[in-house]
């Protein structure tokens, strides 16, 4: 979007109450919120959850849909504001492209959103990083700690998707090139410290978190944090600005708050606390997205997010595709016209539908329509929506911006209840890792039985043993099927999940499930997105949408 059509930052921040003393201007157009300054106790805003179907590669327009239903409510005088994650490079040179919506529905300034934004992604790294230095460099010196060289759990970091750093060995040179010993990367929205920053309420509980990341074990199996090596001050120091949100808007002006970015597949999938107690202290409705499916982001919202953070949830709107539906229905091709595919794949909407149902909610269907939808396509669609008694609006929000979300909008202002819904969640804190993993597999994925590998039953024992049994669960699998096998499309049944390890982030205070062969760093294409990213003489970026 060009320049001379975006509010001035202090503009968009006004219309929300937040004052020119309270934001931090990072050029005219975006800034971070001294959260210190703000009263964020007071929740005044209902908060709105959109989550989907399960997606196809490309996605299915989640965050679109978010911005163009936030479009449609500003237009119509609603006071709203929308809180999203932060885009991580990788994907933007990946597969995807860049994620801050698309066509009249985007937040901006979208080239700089995309790419370095405000400096967040690169001060996680940092940290992320410092930390791993410092493990490698304390045994170098002595190793005052005894920590097991071979028995290091901590990674390293980079936004990037490079699949070569998945398994690394560092220090191969001798006497000042550090020691030798095996080490791995994970992409920089999969890093704890990304979940650090996206849980944390304030420096003191960013330090405290900090200082309780477990870094690995000594000789003798005790384990050892980040506070051990005094890590935790300097680490939470480059993360000073990184913790407050960052504000930018949405075409037409909507305030848009865009804060930290844990993948939906391998982390919790939400942005952070603070950017949503922001929006809902300064806002009357805030919408929000959790990563891809109701059986990942939306799964990890109810039971983990709004839990840890106790963020009310008023209502959830599912994102649903005639292409998605199509390919779960056994046709991978958008640009043919098949009513009965659309009519087979509808069980995996249905799916997610009473997974929502589960926790509670009615949810609302927002039927994103793409250029390659026929009108028998959407016919066959609306009748089954119709005959499940789903609520569901037809959003085309991508083409017409505002126009194109007052269908949903409207529905969603209608069947806005007073007071948000209790959560029925999945699983009680006080059972065992063993009991909420074998809750979410049943329960939200379907599973006849989920089966453990000797390496994930020896991961539960350690982790209960050093007494972090009653963390929430943070599951992480594909995205592409409700099971842990991406070729299991549509509803599958009669399937089994296999927890393949399982890791304690004690920082972040939750426990990571690992299913299949998710991949905690991605690789890029054959043909990656970056080949068609380029700059004009004018500076202007082109192609990362």
């Amino acid at each position: 979007m060009e320049p001379d059509k975006l509010m001035k930052i202090e503009n968009v921040a006004s219309q929300i109450g937040i004052s020119r003393d309270e934001i931090e201007p990072y050029g005219d157009y975006m800034a971070k919120i001294n959260f210190m300054k703000l009263n964020m106790k007071k929740v005044q805003g209902k908060l709105v959850l959109v989550t989907a179907m399960t997606p196809t590669k490309y996605g299915e327009g989640k965050t679109t849909t978010v911005i163009g239903i936030s479009q449609a409510l500003h237009s119509m005088g609603k006071k709203v504001s929308i809180s999203i994650r932060e885009p991580s490079m990788g994907p933007c040179f990946g597969v995807k492209g860049g994620a801050t919506g698309g066509g009249k529905a985007t937040v901006e300034p979208s080239d700089r959103i995309n790419l370095l934004f405000t400096g967040d992604f690169p001060a996680i790294t940092a940290a992320h990083n410092l930390l791993s230095a410092l493990i490698n460099n304390h045994i170098f010196h002595g190793n005052q700690l005894k920590i097991n060289p071979e028995k290091i759990v901590f990674p390293r970091t980079i936004d990037m998707n490079d699949r070569s750093l998945r398994n690394i060995i560092v220090g191969v040179t001798q006497g000042e090139g550090g020691i030798l010993a095996r080490d791995s990367f994970v992409i920089t929205p999969a890093s704890e410290i990304m979940a650090i920053v996206g849980l944390s309420d304030s420096y003191g509980d960013l330090k405290r978190r900090l200082a309780r990341i477990l870094v690995g074990y000594t000789f003798d199996n005790k384990p050892v944090y980040s506070g051990d090596l005094k890590a935790h001050g300097a680490m939470a120091a480059i993360l000073v600005d990184a913790l407050k949100p960052n504000l930018v808007q949405a075409k037409g002006g909507v305030p848009a708050f865009i804060h930290t970015g844990p993948f939906g597949n391998i982390a919790h999938g939400t942005s952070s606390l603070i950017a949503a107690r922001t929006a809902l202290a300064t806002s009357d409705i805030v919408l929000t997205e959790a990563g891809f499916g109701s059986d990942l982001g939306a799964e990890k919202f109810m039971n983990l997010v709004s839990r840890v953070g106790d963020i009310p949830i008023s209502a959830v709107v599912i994102v649903a595709t005639i292409r998605a539906m199509k390919l779960h229905g056994g046709n991978d091709k958008s640009d043919v016209e098949d009513v009965d595919a659309v009519k087979k794949g509808f069980n995996n909407l249905m799916f997610h539908v009473e997974n929502i149902r589960k926790f509670g909610f009615d949810p609302l269907v927002a039927l994103n329509r793409f250029p390659d939808d026929t009108e028998n396509e959407i016919d066959q669609a609306e009748t089954l929506l119709k005959k499940n008694s789903i609520a569901y609006g037809l959003s085309e929000v991508f083409e017409k911006g505002a126009e194109g979300g007052k269908e949903v909008a409207d529905l969603l202002l209608k069947r806005m209840p007073e007071n948000p819904i209790s959560v029925k969640y999945t699983y009680s804190m006080d059972q065992t890792l063993t009991e909420k993993i074998e809750n979410i597999g049943k329960k939200i994925y379907g599973a006849k039985e989920v089966i453990y590998t000797r390496t994930a039953q020896s991961n539960i024992k350690k982790i209960e043993k050093l007494g972090y049994g009653k963390l929430p669960i943070c599951m992480a699998k594909t995205q592409y099927s409700i099971s842990d096998d991406p070729l299991k499309l549509n509803a599958p049944e009669d399937f089994s999940i296999t927890v393949t390890s399982v890791a304690l982030s004690s920082g972040a205070e939750f426990v990571v499930v690992y299913l299949g062969s998710v991949m905690t760093m991605p690789g890029l294409p054959k043909e990656p997105a970056s080949n068609g990213i380029d700059i004009n003489e004018n500076g202007i970026i082109t192609g990362l949408f």
